[in-house]
């Protein structure tokens, strides 16, 4: 699977489970190693990295912002192998 096919699957099954959320596609040129998807929920955000693969690898910067997001916020690094992993994770974040 590609990683655009994988994140536009992602993004309808957020706006799913989560009705009225916002999800962000963040321009990976304007800062370099910005996760790629921003998603608002009332007053909690999150920010995930989509990859295609577990395999994937990080590019430079993205674990930094990640962990940045992880101590603000949330943060996750997501790929279809633990899909499952990120909802269950940010059901008990934003419920």
């Amino acid at each position: 699977m590609l990683e655009r096919d994988f994140q536009a699957r992602l993004i309808k099954r957020l706006k799913f489970e989560f009705p009225d959320c916002f999800v962000l596609k963040n321009d990976p040129n304007y800062i370099q190693g910005i996760p790629d998807l921003t998603i608002l929920w009332h007053q909690r955000w999150a920010m995930v990295e989509v990859k295609k693969s577990e395999a994937a690898r990080l590019r430079p910067n993205q674990r930094h912002y990640i962990d940045r997001a992880k101590d603000l916020s949330f943060g996750f690094v997501v790929y279809p192998e633990n899909e499952e992993d990120l909802f269950e994770e940010l059901h008990n974040y934003f419920d």
